[in-house]
């Protein structure tokens, strides 16, 4: 099951049974505690929030925010007691005239003390390493744990795609 599929759930077992079908992202988090705490957030608040900013190649349209930390299940995705549960297919929803897929996965590099540091910018990954040649192979590493068993395309990437790695140095003075 993939982490919005988990997500989903997760909300409808929460707020499904609520009048006004409302959880907070804590909750969640709560329900799910063997996914990563910060994946589970940008699922709620984000790729997964219909009136979230557009930080995303696709997003699905589960929940709406109604107030500040407050989000509500939206009806085509509430699973009623009355009868047995709808299936839906997720729709991923493209922003603009952004490619439907990215064959390139952007890693911020920055060095902090002894070590380098490395932070994806479309997916939850973050790892360091000693030298740069070691933040590379982790950063493979953590990108091959991160995707294993998952489609590229839920994460709006082509498979196999490329790495660019962005090394952001200090402004001299």
């Amino acid at each position: 099951m993939h982490v919005h599929e988990e997500v989903l759930a997760a909300a409808n077992r929460i707020a499904g049974g609520r009048p006004d079908c409302r959880f907070a992202p804590d909750e969640i988090v709560r329900a799910l505690p063997h996914l990563n705490v910060s994946s589970v957030r940008t699922h709620v608040v984000s790729r997964c929030c219909v009136n979230a900013p557009k930080h995303h190649l696709h997003k699905w349209g589960y929940f709406r925010r109604v107030e500040r930390g407050v989000y509500e299940l939206m009806p085509a995705y509430r699973n009623h007691s009355s009868g047995a549960k709808r299936k839906r297919r997720p729709v991923a929803v493209r922003q603009g005239n952004a490619p439907a897929l990215r064959d390139t996965i952007h890693v911020m590099v920055s060095r902090d003390g002894a070590a380098y540091v490395a932070e994806c910018a479309e997916l939850a990954v973050v790892t360091q390493g000693a030298s740069l040649d070691e933040l590379v192979a982790n950063v493979r590493e953590a990108l091959a744990l991160h995707l294993e068993g998952e489609e590229y395309a839920q994460f709006g990437l082509r498979e196999h795609p490329r790495l660019q790695l962005i090394y952001d140095l200090p402004r001299a003075i």
